[in-house]
């Protein structure tokens, strides 16, 4: 069950930080309602615009976007709004394609553009409790791997 207060992670590649920070400060109402996450710079950038404390994991190529992932499979950050640079390849492209995998994995909503972060928090689910269909893995989990 989601809340009615969100664990929001917000993350941004260099070329898109000040779009993600236009759209955060014109979003700020929205926001500071839930409980926020960023990677490092961008978490640093978000606590200036917006005004609120923002946890902050390790800048994306040193860890912190693994560090987001672990923090949405163990149920601890619900929502991921991460403006990606689609044009231009980054050194820790693999961390960046195993968030978004893990996201997907754990059936939370993931915005990667402006376009689709609006529909996100404009949405009446945005403010009110959420019960998200949760993944079933007893299949995997339960699975008869050979030790030899």
């Amino acid at each position: 069950m989601m809340g009615k207060r969100k664990k929001v992670a917000l993350v941004a590649h260099d070329n898109k930080k000040q779009e993600l920070l236009a759209w955060a400060k014109e979003n700020r109402e929205q926001l500071i309602r839930h409980e926020l996450f960023a990677t490092g710079t961008t978490g640093k950038l978000l606590e200036e615009v917006l005004d609120v404390p923002v946890k902050r994991f390790l800048s994306g190529p040193l860890g912190g976007d693994q560090q987001i992932g672990a923090a949405i499979a163990e149920g601890d950050i619900n929502m991921l709004i991460f403006f990606w640079d689609a044009l231009e390849s980054q050194p820790h492209d693999p961390d960046v394609k195993a968030l978004l995998r893990i996201a997907v994995v754990w059936n939370i909503p993931v915005a990667s553009t402006r376009s689709s972060a609006d529909f996100m928090i404009t949405s009446p689910l945005f403010d009110q409790e959420y019960e998200k269909a949760h993944p079933d893995f007893a299949a995997y989990t339960n699975r008869k791997v050979p030790s030899k």
